[in-house]
């Protein structure tokens, strides 16, 4: 990634530790997939439930979410970060 934005000069990095919203972002995404396809797969094949597929799909959605949602959730921590500090300088 970049340090600064090639458009605005936006240094991304503000201070060490910057990017842990981001990361809770990326955690609470992975934490819905998770779950969306664990309780819809149970509910969709219950009474029989394959636990063995069911545990490849949900370590597989663990591992390969968080690389998907990685740009997107830093993106978005940007953004709300800098919506909350336009709204704090009063230049919103």
């Amino acid at each position: 990634m970049v340090p600064e934005c090639p458009r605005c000069d936006l240094h991304f990095e503000r201070e060490e530790g910057y990017w842990l919203g981001s990361m809770a972002i990326n955690i609470g995404i992975t934490m819905v997939v998770f779950f969306a396809a664990f309780i819809g797969t149970m509910v969709a094949t219950w009474p029989d439930v394959p636990w063995d597929a069911l545990w490849v799909v949900t370590v597989a959605a663990m591992v390969v979410t968080p690389l998907i949602v990685h740009p997107f959730s830093r993106t978005l921590w940007v953004a709300l970060e800098r919506h909350v500090r336009a709204m704090s300088d009063g230049s919103y």
